[in-house]
């Protein structure tokens, strides 16, 4: 198993961990992985709001796609 803390791979700041959805055998399965840094000073970081703003933005883009009688 992994250890219960991640880190930053370009900074080594400790980051938080999220879980994340995959599919296995037609079954969603939790999988833990390391968060974005929060890191002001790393190259790596991510802005709360920035990461907000693409969460909505990949919701708004998602089309319905109807047939046609």
């Amino acid at each position: 198993m992994d250890s219960d803390a991640h880190v930053c791979p370009a900074c080594g700041q400790p980051v938080d961990t999220v879980v994340r959805r995959h599919k296995t055998l037609g079954a969603w399965v939790p999988v833990w992985v390391p968060g974005p840094c929060r890191n002001p000073k790393c190259e790596a970081y991510v802005d709360k709001a920035a990461e907000e703003a693409g969460a909505d933005e990949k919701h708004q883009h998602r089309t319905h796609v109807t047939k046609k009688p």
